[in-house]
């Protein structure tokens, strides 16, 4: 921490990494100054928070290779927060650097947790409702700005199911151009029909579009994504309502 760093800011910034470092099945290293003085800490208040991390894994299966983020004002109910448990008297609006490396996608991908996640899609194929559930998804990154897939799904349709397996090259948004899918093959089973295609690249189309994503009570907006060799770099911009529930309890 810096020395101009007045005592409450340093004091509240490591009893902060203490706690979030014992919540964390692991962590190679995690930093966090919290912007404050000792009456905005009275109040329940703070400048902002910035965190600097890296090799932080959340649950066994998922881990973050790197992430910098930075909070705008935060206020807080200083009486919960004192019993342990972080309440958010209003939104707060933080912006992230993320770092994720191709095998911790490819372990998260695996994990329960992300698989439990995973939605099953309804298509309406000329009227006929036709449904994908996910099986199994793998995720490549050569380089060259490119993402390969390889995955494996149960096509639901005319009251039958079957197997299909696939392998798709994509290449993500930038500023400058939007998504661009330059492969998609079919490797198991009969393949798929144009018009099953055209409905899916619809759906695909209207998922990349979402203005955010949410969990809990945080919204997410991915406004920007780089893809190296071997790692995908993200820049998210997210508000939240409030510290999911899963990680509000800290130990005192």
């Amino acid at each position: 921490m810096p020395d101009e760093h007045r005592l409450e800011e340093e004091f509240l910034s490591q009893e902060a990494e203490r706690r979030i470092s014992e919540k964390l099945d692991g962590a190679e290293n995690i930093e966090i100054d919290i912007q404050t003085d000792l009456l905005k800490i009275v109040q329940g208040q703070a400048d902002g928070v910035s965190v600097v991390g890296k090799g932080l894994a959340i649950q066994e299966d998922i881990r973050v290779q790197e992430i910098k983020l930075q909070t705008d004002s935060i206020n807080i109910n200083p009486l919960s927060a004192l019993f342990g448990k972080i309440e958010l008297n209003e939104p707060v609006n933080a912006t992230a650097r993320i770092i994720l490396t191709e095998v911790d996608m490819n372990r998260a991908l695996a994990s329960d947790f992300v698989r439990s996640q995973m939605q099953n899609y309804d298509l309406d194929v000329d009227g006929e409702i036709v449904s994908f559930e996910a099986q199994e998804i793998q995720v490549f990154l050569p380089g060259d700005g490119k993402i390969e897939c390889k995955g494996r799904v149960l096509l639901k349709e005319k009251g039958n199911t079957r197997p299909l397996a696939y392998t798709a090259i994509a290449r993500p948004r930038t500023h400058a151009k939007p998504a661009m899918l330059e492969n998609f093959n079919c490797t198991e089973g009969e393949g798929v029909s144009i018009e099953l295609v055209t409905a899916l690249m619809q759906k695909v189309k209207e998922l990349m579009n979402l203005p955010y994503l949410k969990w809990e009570e945080m919204a997410f907006s991915i406004k920007d994504i780089k893809v190296e060799k071997g790692s995908l770099i993200l820049l998210v911009e997210t508000q939240v309502k409030q510290i999911p529930s899963s990680i509000t309890e800290l130990s005192p």
